[in-house]
């Protein structure tokens, strides 16, 4: 599965989204929203409106959601 974190400079929720991942030995891409508009496209047209977006297969979700990030284990 691919896991993708639409992230921006200086998020805490972010932050905290890819150091949870990182501890459970997941790996993914991250992708700064400031630099990369087709990115901010495609999470705006997903519905979302804050940061991080995380893309893991068919699920995505915003913010820090450690109940998500403890299903892709």
């Amino acid at each position: 599965m691919t896991i993708t974190v639409y992230s921006k400079p200086a998020c805490v929720q972010c932050t905290a989204t890819t150091r949870a991942l990182e501890a459970r030995g997941l790996s993914f891409e991250l992708v700064d929203l400031t630099e990369d508009d087709a990115a901010m496209e495609r999470v705006q047209a997903l519905g979302y409106r804050q940061a991080p977006v995380v893309i893991a297969g068919e699920d995505h979700w915003a913010g820090f959601r450690p109940d998500m990030i403890g299903k892709l284990t």
